[in-house]
Protein backbone atom coordinates (compact mmCIF):
# COMPACT_ATOMS: atom_id res chain seq x y z
CA UNK A 1 0.00 0.00 0.00
CA UNK A 2 2.92 2.19 0.95
CA UNK A 3 4.17 1.61 -2.44
CA UNK A 4 1.16 3.13 -4.51
CA UNK A 5 0.74 6.27 -2.15
CA UNK A 6 4.99 6.41 -2.98
CA UNK A 7 4.26 6.41 -6.99
CA UNK A 8 0.79 8.21 -6.25
CA UNK A 9 2.60 10.89 -4.71
CA UNK A 10 5.41 10.98 -7.37
CA UNK A 11 2.93 11.31 -9.96
CA UNK A 12 1.20 13.90 -8.24
CA UNK A 13 4.74 15.48 -8.36
CA UNK A 14 5.75 15.00 -11.67
CA UNK A 15 2.52 16.66 -12.72
CA UNK A 16 3.21 19.25 -10.79
CA UNK A 17 6.38 20.63 -11.93
CA UNK A 18 5.62 20.21 -15.90
CA UNK A 19 3.97 23.89 -15.81
CA UNK A 20 6.97 25.24 -13.90
CA UNK A 21 9.25 23.03 -16.51
CA UNK A 22 7.54 24.27 -19.38
CA UNK A 23 7.60 27.92 -18.03
CA UNK A 24 11.34 28.27 -17.43
CA UNK A 25 12.04 26.68 -20.63
CA UNK A 26 9.65 29.35 -22.17
CA UNK A 27 11.69 32.45 -20.33
CA UNK A 28 14.90 30.40 -21.81
CA UNK A 29 13.88 30.37 -25.43
CA UNK A 30 12.45 33.97 -24.81
CA UNK A 31 15.80 34.94 -23.16
CA UNK A 32 17.70 33.72 -25.84
CA UNK A 33 15.91 34.87 -28.90
CA UNK A 34 16.19 38.46 -27.10
CA UNK A 35 19.61 37.89 -27.29
CA UNK A 36 19.71 36.77 -30.71
CA UNK A 37 18.36 39.69 -33.04
CA UNK A 38 16.09 38.67 -35.65
CA UNK A 39 17.93 38.94 -39.17
CA UNK A 40 15.12 40.69 -41.27
CA UNK A 41 15.36 41.28 -45.56
CA UNK A 42 13.52 42.43 -47.91
CA UNK A 43 12.15 45.37 -50.74
CA UNK A 44 9.95 47.61 -50.80
CA UNK A 45 7.98 50.05 -53.25
CA UNK A 46 6.32 52.83 -51.37
CA UNK A 47 5.27 54.16 -55.30
CA UNK A 48 5.76 52.63 -58.86
CA UNK A 49 3.55 54.82 -60.71
CA UNK A 50 2.74 56.35 -64.04
CA UNK A 51 2.07 60.40 -63.65
CA UNK A 52 0.33 62.09 -66.70
CA UNK A 53 0.57 66.11 -66.08
CA UNK A 54 -2.20 68.76 -66.86
CA UNK A 55 0.34 70.19 -69.79
CA UNK A 56 0.56 66.37 -71.06
CA UNK A 57 4.29 65.63 -69.55
CA UNK A 58 4.19 61.64 -69.05
CA UNK A 59 6.48 60.21 -66.29
CA UNK A 60 7.66 56.96 -64.52
CA UNK A 61 8.80 57.35 -61.41
CA UNK A 62 9.40 55.00 -57.82
CA UNK A 63 10.24 55.66 -54.23
CA UNK A 64 11.68 51.70 -53.27
CA UNK A 65 13.78 50.28 -50.22
CA UNK A 66 16.04 47.45 -50.11
CA UNK A 67 17.24 46.51 -46.62
CA UNK A 68 18.90 43.53 -44.97
CA UNK A 69 20.12 43.41 -41.08
CA UNK A 70 18.45 43.35 -37.59
CA UNK A 71 16.13 44.92 -35.44
CA UNK A 72 19.49 46.17 -34.05
CA UNK A 73 21.59 47.32 -37.59
CA UNK A 74 19.73 47.31 -40.73
CA UNK A 75 21.69 48.39 -44.11
CA UNK A 76 19.51 50.16 -46.44
CA UNK A 77 19.23 51.00 -50.68
CA UNK A 78 17.03 53.95 -50.79
CA UNK A 79 16.26 54.50 -54.75
CA UNK A 80 13.75 56.99 -56.00
CA UNK A 81 13.52 58.45 -59.66
CA UNK A 82 11.49 60.18 -62.32
CA UNK A 83 12.16 59.15 -65.90
CA UNK A 84 10.40 61.39 -68.74
CA UNK A 85 9.03 59.07 -71.04
CA UNK A 86 8.74 61.79 -74.06
CA UNK A 87 12.46 62.74 -73.50
CA UNK A 88 13.87 59.40 -72.64
CA UNK A 89 15.32 61.35 -69.50
CA UNK A 90 16.08 61.00 -66.00
CA UNK A 91 14.47 64.28 -64.42
CA UNK A 92 15.93 62.92 -60.86
CA UNK A 93 17.89 59.62 -59.93
CA UNK A 94 18.99 59.56 -56.30
CA UNK A 95 20.34 56.00 -54.26
CA UNK A 96 21.23 56.23 -51.11
CA UNK A 97 23.16 53.90 -48.98
CA UNK A 98 22.68 54.40 -45.39
CA UNK A 99 22.85 52.26 -42.14
CA UNK A 100 20.39 52.51 -39.49
CA UNK A 101 19.92 51.77 -35.78
CA UNK A 102 17.32 52.29 -33.43
CA UNK A 103 17.55 55.27 -30.98
CA UNK A 104 14.08 55.36 -29.31
CA UNK A 105 10.83 52.69 -29.39
CA UNK A 106 9.60 54.61 -31.97
CA UNK A 107 12.88 56.03 -33.80
CA UNK A 108 15.65 55.00 -35.85
CA UNK A 109 18.60 56.84 -36.83
CA UNK A 110 20.54 56.44 -40.09
CA UNK A 111 23.40 57.45 -41.97
CA UNK A 112 25.80 57.14 -44.80
CA UNK A 113 26.06 58.74 -48.74
CA UNK A 114 23.82 60.20 -51.59
CA UNK A 115 24.36 59.60 -55.23
CA UNK A 116 22.47 61.81 -57.96
CA UNK A 117 23.08 61.19 -61.30
CA UNK A 118 20.36 62.62 -63.33
CA UNK A 119 20.95 64.30 -67.03
CA UNK A 120 24.05 67.12 -65.69
CA UNK A 121 26.33 67.09 -63.20
CA UNK A 122 26.26 64.16 -60.80
CA UNK A 123 26.26 64.90 -56.75
CA UNK A 124 27.58 62.82 -53.93
CA UNK A 125 26.17 64.13 -50.62
CA UNK A 126 26.80 62.54 -46.60
CA UNK A 127 23.62 62.28 -44.95
CA UNK A 128 22.35 62.27 -41.20
CA UNK A 129 18.86 61.61 -40.34
CA UNK A 130 16.01 59.88 -38.56
CA UNK A 131 12.94 57.95 -39.47
CA UNK A 132 9.77 56.61 -37.45
CA UNK A 133 6.42 57.05 -36.16
CA UNK A 134 5.65 60.41 -34.59
CA UNK A 135 2.67 61.26 -32.37
CA UNK A 136 -0.93 60.86 -34.41
CA UNK A 137 0.25 58.06 -36.55
CA UNK A 138 2.19 60.16 -39.03
CA UNK A 139 5.61 58.17 -40.29
CA UNK A 140 8.66 60.68 -40.31
CA UNK A 141 11.51 60.75 -42.56
CA UNK A 142 14.08 63.55 -41.87
CA UNK A 143 17.58 63.74 -43.99
CA UNK A 144 20.21 66.34 -43.63
CA UNK A 145 22.38 66.31 -46.47
CA UNK A 146 25.85 67.90 -47.40
CA UNK A 147 27.78 67.45 -50.49
CA UNK A 148 30.89 67.18 -51.66
CA UNK A 149 31.09 70.81 -52.67
CA UNK A 150 30.01 71.90 -49.08
CA UNK A 151 26.74 72.53 -49.60
CA UNK A 152 23.90 71.78 -47.29
CA UNK A 153 20.01 70.66 -47.80
CA UNK A 154 17.61 68.94 -45.55
CA UNK A 155 14.86 67.27 -46.59
CA UNK A 156 11.23 66.19 -44.74
CA UNK A 157 8.87 63.12 -46.01
CA UNK A 158 5.59 63.20 -44.05
CA UNK A 159 2.93 60.39 -44.83
CA UNK A 160 -0.64 59.73 -43.02
CA UNK A 161 -2.58 57.00 -43.60
CA UNK A 162 -6.61 56.57 -43.10
CA UNK A 163 -8.15 53.14 -43.05
CA UNK A 164 -11.43 53.82 -44.83
CA UNK A 165 -12.11 49.65 -44.72
CA UNK A 166 -9.44 47.39 -43.55
CA UNK A 167 -8.12 47.05 -47.20
CA UNK A 168 -9.00 50.40 -48.35
CA UNK A 169 -6.52 53.00 -47.77
CA UNK A 170 -6.40 56.84 -48.32
CA UNK A 171 -2.51 57.97 -47.89
CA UNK A 172 -1.46 61.57 -47.73
CA UNK A 173 2.10 62.63 -48.51
CA UNK A 174 4.07 65.74 -48.13
CA UNK A 175 8.08 65.97 -49.17
CA UNK A 176 9.70 69.37 -48.77
CA UNK A 177 13.66 70.40 -49.84
CA UNK A 178 15.17 73.05 -48.14
CA UNK A 179 18.72 74.34 -49.21
CA UNK A 180 21.04 76.39 -46.70
CA UNK A 181 23.27 77.10 -49.64
CA UNK A 182 22.92 77.77 -53.75
CA UNK A 183 24.14 75.10 -55.97
CA UNK A 184 23.32 76.80 -59.21
CA UNK A 185 24.29 73.86 -61.29
CA UNK A 186 22.06 71.24 -60.28
CA UNK A 187 19.07 74.12 -60.10
CA UNK A 188 18.69 74.34 -56.31
CA UNK A 189 18.60 77.78 -55.03
CA UNK A 190 19.06 78.77 -50.70
CA UNK A 191 15.41 78.38 -48.87
CA UNK A 192 13.15 76.27 -49.61
CA UNK A 193 13.36 74.27 -53.07
CA UNK A 194 10.47 72.81 -53.37
CA UNK A 195 7.27 70.27 -52.13
CA UNK A 196 5.40 67.90 -53.34
CA UNK A 197 2.11 66.90 -52.08
CA UNK A 198 -0.05 63.73 -52.78
CA UNK A 199 -2.64 61.94 -52.20
CA UNK A 200 -3.26 57.90 -53.32
CA UNK A 201 -5.96 55.84 -52.52
CA UNK A 202 -5.39 52.09 -52.54
CA UNK A 203 -6.83 48.66 -52.00
CA UNK A 204 -4.43 46.09 -49.93
CA UNK A 205 -4.29 42.80 -52.40
CA UNK A 206 -2.39 39.53 -51.58
CA UNK A 207 -1.33 39.72 -48.02
CA UNK A 208 -0.76 43.35 -48.43
CA UNK A 209 2.15 43.05 -50.80
CA UNK A 210 0.09 44.09 -53.65
CA UNK A 211 -1.79 47.43 -53.14
CA UNK A 212 -2.78 49.22 -56.46
CA UNK A 213 -4.13 52.55 -56.16
CA UNK A 214 -5.09 55.83 -57.98
CA UNK A 215 -4.21 59.43 -56.69
CA UNK A 216 -3.42 63.05 -57.55
CA UNK A 217 0.41 64.61 -56.91
CA UNK A 218 0.84 68.51 -56.76
CA UNK A 219 5.08 69.56 -57.56
CA UNK A 220 6.20 73.24 -56.91
CA UNK A 221 9.42 74.78 -56.99
CA UNK A 222 9.97 78.31 -55.14
CA UNK A 223 12.22 81.29 -55.10
CA UNK A 224 15.68 81.10 -56.68
CA UNK A 225 14.90 77.47 -57.90
CA UNK A 226 11.72 78.36 -59.84
CA UNK A 227 13.53 80.73 -61.31
CA UNK A 228 16.18 78.54 -62.74
CA UNK A 229 13.57 76.01 -63.58
CA UNK A 230 12.24 78.89 -65.68
CA UNK A 231 14.74 79.64 -67.03
CA UNK A 232 15.66 75.90 -68.44
CA UNK A 233 12.05 76.07 -70.34
CA UNK A 234 10.34 74.12 -67.18
CA UNK A 235 7.27 74.42 -65.25
CA UNK A 236 7.49 75.55 -61.94
CA UNK A 237 4.35 74.26 -60.82
CA UNK A 238 2.51 70.64 -61.80
CA UNK A 239 -0.67 68.35 -61.31
CA UNK A 240 -0.66 65.20 -62.37
CA UNK A 241 -2.94 61.94 -62.50
CA UNK A 242 -1.10 59.00 -61.03
CA UNK A 243 -1.80 55.01 -61.42
CA UNK A 244 0.43 52.66 -59.93
CA UNK A 245 1.08 50.39 -57.21
CA UNK A 246 2.51 49.71 -53.56
CA UNK A 247 4.64 46.38 -53.44
CA UNK A 248 6.22 44.54 -50.88
CA UNK A 249 8.53 41.12 -51.42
Amino acid sequence: MSRWVSLTAIVLLGWGLIPTVASAQERMEDTTARKMPLKVWGAQFEEFEYRYSDDDEELGTWNGDFFYGTDDLKLRWLTTGEYAIDEQAYEKLENQLVGQVPISDFFDAKAGVRFDTPEGPDRTYAVVGISGLAPQWVEIDASFYVSEKGDASAELDAEYELLLTNRLILAAALDATVAFSEDREVGVGKGLVSTETGLRLRYDLIDRSFSPYIGVVHERTYGDSEDFVRAAGGDAESWFAVVGARLSF
